[in-house]
């Protein structure tokens, strides 16, 4: 059986923390802001997309793709996929 290594690709991401911590609106980045979603419970954010509506919960990372697609990813799943890029100050 063959064996694949996902592609390189750079994402834009941030990680989200409740409204009430030190995390203000104005750290919210605009591509999200663009997004269609709203704050739930709980400080949940919930990103409406064309698979339904996602919820990502305080400490959950959001990602825009490569193709402008926004969904929360888990802390956990985040570090073992992701790491930081150096973009040169861009």
């Amino acid at each position: 059986m063959m064996k694949y290594r996902m592609k390189p690709v750079v994402i834009d991401a941030f990680q989200w923390l409740p409204l009430s911590s030190d995390a203000a609106a104005k750290d919210i980045p605009y591509w999200l802001i663009m997004t269609n979603y709203s704050v739930g419970p709980d400080n949940s954010l919930l990103i409406k997309s064309r698979e339904g509506t996602m919820r990502a919960n305080p400490g959950d990372w959001i990602i825009q793709s490569v193709k402008g697609e926004v969904y929360p990813c888990k802390p956990d799943m985040f570090a073992a996929t992701y790491e930081t890029v150096d973009t040169g100050g861009v």
